[in-house]
């Protein structure tokens, strides 16, 4: 499988972490879940390890727990952290996504 995450997302994880206090086995989940305005919606979410069935993914020193019902969904997508003047936060490019809504969030396949 793999994800990718810009510089800039992984710089803001990685602190995140610090700021935290995670522990040594702690990554980021990236999830699919069902909801939102187009059918499914992205999660993610600071955890202190994978459970038994996760996808373990490192990337540049941070790790990634994908569960499999997620990573049939998110196989090429990009994660950046953006700031721009409206605010910040993160932002999915997912190739497998057919469309969307405005809130760049949710996603139909």
């Amino acid at each position: 499988m793999t994800i990718h995450l810009t510089p800039a997302a992984i710089s803001t994880v990685q602190k995140f972490l610090e700021d935290h206090g995670a522990g040594q086995g702690a990554g980021l989940r990236v999830a699919v879940l069902p909801g939102g305005c187009s059918g499914f919606q992205y999660g993610l979410n600071i955890e202190d390890g994978p459970e038994s069935d996760d996808e373990v993914l490192e990337i540049q020193g941070l790790r990634v727990f994908v569960d499999p019902f997620s990573a049939q969904y998110l196989e090429g997508v990009e994660i950046d952290y953006v700031s721009t003047m409206m605010g910040s936060g993160f932002t999915f490019k997912n190739p497998n996504a057919t469309g969307g809504c405005g809130c760049g969030s949710s996603f139909t396949v």
